[in-house]
């Protein structure tokens, strides 16, 4: 069980690249890559309230459980 994280997808349906986000919200390309991976234990809910206001999204649209 665990998250998955679909950020890669909502980037790609909103035409953004990586360094565009990260710019906006103010975390590194590399930060943002472990993000988009799955890599890190946790986000910050100001990271995550940044990247949903810019990708015009809600947390669930990125994020999702998953009992595999």
């Amino acid at each position: 069980m665990g998250i998955i994280v679909n950020l890669d997808v909502v980037m790609a349906q909103r035409k953004i690249s990586s360094r565009e986000l990260a710019r906006a919200i103010g975390i590194t390309e590399a930060n943002l890559s472990l993000l988009k991976r799955g890599k890190v234990k946790g986000v910050r809910f100001e990271t995550l309230a940044a990247i949903c206001h810019h990708l015009d999204c809600q947390p669930g649209d990125i994020l999702a459980y998953s009992e595999d």
